[in-house]
C-alpha cells in the first residue's frame, strides 16, 4: 500500500497552489533582452495559446521582476520574468494540472515559444 499526499507548492510568481510536491514543474531560459521585451513576449505566448488571468509585480520584489498567470490547455500556467543583470533577463515557466500534477511538456513548449517570439 502506498501513501499519496499532496501539499502546497510555491509558484514562480510567489503565490501558492495545491499540488504534488517534489516534482520538476518549471523551466528557465535566459535572454539578452530587456525585461519588458521578454515580458511582452511571454504575454503574447499565453494569449495566443490560452487565457491571460493576472499580471502583477510580486510584492517582495522590485519592478525588475514581473509575473503573470493564465490557463493553457486546461492547465494553470505561471510565468516569472526577472532581470539577472542589466543585459540578461530570465524567464521561468511553470504549469500544473487541475489535480496538482505537472505538465513539463507544456512548460517546455511555452518557454520555447517565448524564445521564438523574441526573434520575430
Amino acid at each position: 500500500m502506498g501513501l499519496i499526499a499532496t501539499g502546497c507548492v510555491r509558484t514562480v510568481s510567489g503565490t501558492k497552489t495545491a499540488a504534488w510536491p517534489l516534482v520538476k514543474d518549471r523551466m528557465e531560459g535566459r535572454y539578452q533582452r530587456p525585461v519588458n521585451e521578454v515580458y511582452e513576449a511571454a504575454k503574447a505566448v499565453i494569449t495566443s495559446n490560452g487565457v491571460l488571468s493576472t499580471e502583477y509585480i510580486p510584492h517582495d520584489t522590485t519592478n525588475t521582476v514581473r509575473a503573470l498567470d493564465g490557463k493553457v490547455k486546461q492547465r494553470t500556467v505561471w510565468i516569472r520574468v526577472e532581470s539577472v543583470d542589466p543585459t540578461i533577463t530570465q524567464v521561468t515557466v511553470q504549469a500544473r494540472t487541475a489535480g496538482g500534477g505537472r505538465d513539463i511538456e507544456l512548460v517546455h513548449d511555452l518557454e520555447k515559444q517565448i524564445a521564438l517570439q523574441l526573434v520575430k
